[in-house]
């Protein structure tokens, strides 16, 4: 019983092994049809781009705005969500930008009004002494 156990251990473990191998290719296949002109991407280089052109075995990807450069479909790590893609381009997502700016103009009011409120002395044009409100 126990040869037995000791044969079958390793042969499950080849099995499970080359079971996860294609899972693996499965989704990177998966991954590599999703892959269209204007599809953001991450290589496995940890580069962002643009797809420009898919082609059998190279993906040409715009890095810059006019720079385009040609990759091998393998060293496309991920196919991203344009709004993740924005996020990582440009520091942060558009609608924390609007509300963070909003929340900054009404701090600024908040802070004018504070002032004229708490504003009790001002100079006395006369002398020039402080004179209370």
């Amino acid at each position: 019983m126990l040869n037995l156990i000791i044969l079958l251990l390793p042969i499950a473990a080849i099995f499970l092994m080359f079971r996860s191998q294609k899972k693996r290719q499965a989704q990177a296949q998966e991954m590599q049809s999703a892959m269209a002109p204007g599809s953001p991407v991450r290589t496995i280089g940890g580069l962002y781009g643009q797809v420009k052109a898919v082609n059998d075995s190279s993906v040409e990807l715009e890095i810059a705005p006019g720079v385009v450069t040609h990759f091998a479909k393998s060293a496309i790590a991920a196919v991203i969500d344009p709004q993740e893609y924005d996020e990582i381009i440009n520091g942060r997502p558009a609608e924390d930008e609007a509300s963070e700016l909003d929340a900054e103009d009404l701090d600024l009011e908040a802070a004018e009004e504070e002032l004229v409120e708490d504003e009790s002395v001002s100079l006395d044009k006369a002398d020039g002494k402080p004179a209370a409100k």
